[in-house]
């Protein structure tokens, strides 16, 4: 089946391309989200990765044996060259002057559930990995591909995508502990700010009391 797909795209089959994009688009864009962290450069790291395979469908013929590996690999490298042309935006914006300060309207936002926070010192936590720390753990952990598929994907030997995972997912738990350590000692700043004991101060009262 997949073989006619492939032969179908490359004649141009336009429907062909629709079947391929119903097929993985939703994976593809789930793996762009987790490379760059906000679901608007995935959208159009997504669009950029088909509009790529459409361009190189002719590497079909018989160069591309797993397709999904393949679109995968591809929306690897429009991932990097967008976070290249990114980095470069926000350089260029560091050099104009700062805005005008915006009034603080944090005080009206309301605290987030234990799990939330959790959740999002681990998406904080990703953003501070490398590049290709993040891209091994997209594929595999959260994309659900094969060590073999993610070497496919990656470019790299499947040994080098054991060693990056091991190494990627070590780095994520200490990046982890220490967002949510962080965390913790501002949530106690806060408190001594704003008058209120810490937490630790008022279990340990509770403690003596009893």
């Amino acid at each position: 089946m997949e073989r006619e797909l492939n032969e179908r795209l490359r004649a141009g089959d336009r429907d062909a391309f629709g079947e391929l994009f119903d097929a993985y688009g939703r994976a593809v864009h789930a793996y762009a989200v987790r490379l760059t962290g906000d679901r608007a450069v995935a959208e159009d790291v997504m669009s950029l990765t088909f509009l790529e395979a459409w361009k190189r469908r002719g590497k079909l013929r018989g160069e591309v044996c797993d397709v999904r590996a393949w679109l995968f690999g591809v929306a690897t490298n429009v991932a990097r060259n967008t976070s290249r042309a990114a980095r470069r935006h926000r350089a260029a914006m560091a050099r104009l002057p700062p805005p005008e300060p915006l009034p603080d309207v944090s005080d009206g936002v309301v605290r987030q559930l234990h799990d939330a926070a959790r959740l999002a010192a681990v998406a904080r936590a990703v953003r501070r990995l490398r590049q290709r720390d993040r891209e091994v753990l997209a594929l595999v952990v959260w994309s659900g591909l094969g060590y073999a598929e993610a070497s496919v994907a990656l470019g790299v030997p499947v040994g080098t995508v054991r060693s990056r995972l091991s190494r990627a997912r070590h780095r994520l738990r200490l990046l982890v502990d220490e967002e949510l350590g962080g965390e913790a000692a501002d949530r106690e700043q806060r408190a001594v700010s704003s008058g209120r004991p810490p937490r630790r101060a008022v279990k340990a009262g509770r403690e003596s009391a009893g």
